[in-house]
C-alpha cells in the first residue's frame, strides 16, 4: 500500500510539473509571439535646424549647450552694425528719391502754369520725370523694408520650446544664409515610437493605452497609440537607370517579420524622468478585447 502511494505521489508530482511547464511555455509563447509589446522602442522628438536668413559674422551667442529655451528667446546675433548701416543707406536713398520727385513735380506744375508757352514735347518729358521719380521712390521704400527686415533678422530667435544641443557656434564664426547653425530639440514634440513586428499589428488599435518603460528607469510612462506608419523602406528593391525596378534575385528561406513604427503620444510622465531623444524603451500596448467587434478598433 505504501509502495503504491509513493508511486502515485511521484506520478502526480511529475504530472503537475509537466502541466506547469506547459502552462509556462504557453504563457511565454503568448507573451513573446502574440502580445503587442516590443523592447525596440525609442524616445523621439522633432529637431529644428536653426538656420539664419542672412549671412555674416556671429556677434554674440546668447545660449549654451543643453540649455532650455522658450519660443521667442534670443539664440544668437549676426553682424548688427553692418545691417544697421544698410538701413541708414536705404533711408538716404529714400530722401534722395523724395527730393528728385519734388523737383520733378515743381517742373511739371511750372509747365502747366506757362500753358502754351511750353512745347508739348517738353511737357511730356517733365511728366515722365515725375513718373520715373515716383517709381524710384517706391523702389527706395521697398529697399528700406528689405533692409529693416534684414536688420530684424540679425537676431535669430527660437521658433519652438526646446533644448539647444550639440552647440558648436562661437562669436566670430561666419554663418551663411540657409546654413544650419545649431540644433534645437522641440520639447513639445517628445514622443515614443515602438517598432512592432508586422504579425502583431492586428492587435494594436489607434487610441489604445500604452505603458512605456525606459531603460534604466523604475517608473512607467503612460500614453496612447497615436498612429501607425503607412510605409517603410523595401531593401530588396531599387530603381535602375531606365527607371525599371531592380529586385534582389536571392530569397532567404527564413523570413523575418518586418518592424513597423507605431507612434505613442505620452500622457502621464513621472516627475524627474529624463525624456531624452534617442533613449531606449520597452513599449507594451493593451491588446484589443476578445469580445470587441471589428469596428471597435481603428488600425490607422
Amino acid at each position: 500500500m505504501n509502495r503504491l502511494t509513493n508511486v502515485l505521489i511521484r506520478s502526480a508530482a511529475t504530472i503537475i510539473l509537466v502541466i506547469a511547464a506547459v502552462m509556462v511555455a504557453t504563457g511565454m509563447w503568448t507573451h513573446y509571439e502574440r502580445s503587442p509589446w516590443t523592447r525596440d522602442g525609442r524616445v523621439r522628438a522633432d529637431v529644428v535646424r536653426v538656420t539664419p536668413d542672412i549671412s555674416g559674422l556671429v556677434t554674440s551667442v546668447a545660449v549654451r549647450d543643453n540649455q532650455a529655451v522658450k519660443a521667442g528667446d534670443l539664440l544668437f546675433v549676426i553682424d548688427t552694425p553692418r545691417y544697421a548701416l544698410a538701413l541708414e543707406q536705404a533711408d538716404a536713398q529714400i530722401a534722395s528719391a523724395q527730393a528728385s520727385l519734388a523737383q520733378a513735380r515743381r517742373e511739371a506744375r511750372r509747365d502747366l502754369a506757362l500753358g502754351d508757352l511750353v512745347a508739348a514735347e517738353s511737357h511730356e518729358q517733365n511728366v515722365a520725370k515725375v513718373e520715373t521719380a515716383q517709381a524710384a521712390l517706391t523702389q527706395a521704400l521697398r529697399g528700406r523694408d528689405s533692409a529693416a527686415l534684414n536688420l530684424k533678422r540679425t537676431r535669430v530667435l527660437a521658433s519652438v520650446n526646446g533644448v539647444v544641443t550639440n552647440l558648436d557656434l562661437h562669436p566670430g564664426d561666419y554663418v551663411g544664409a540657409g546654413s544650419q547653425a545649431m540644433a534645437l530639440i522641440d520639447s513639445d514634440s517628445l514622443r515614443v515610437e515602438g517598432y512592432f513586428e508586422e504579425t502583431k499589428l492586428p492587435l494594436i488599435c489607434i487610441g489604445a493605452p500604452v505603458t512605456v518603460r525606459l531603460m534604466g528607469e523604475t517608473q512607467d510612462v503612460q500614453g496612447r497609440v497615436d498612429s501607425i506608419a503607412y510605409g517603410i523602406n523595401d531593401d530588396s528593391r531599387s530603381n535602375s537607370d531606365n527607371l525599371l525596378p531592380t529586385v534582389e534575385p536571392t530569397f532567404s528561406w527564413v523570413r523575418l517579420a518586418q518592424r513597423i513604427p507605431v507612434r505613442v503620444r505620452l500622457e502621464k510622465v513621472p516627475a524627474g524622468l529624463r525624456l531624452i531623444s534617442g533613449r531606449t524603451a520597452t513599449v507594451s500596448v493593451q491588446p484589443m478585447p476578445k469580445d470587441a467587434k471589428p469596428g471597435d478598433c481603428r488600425h490607422g
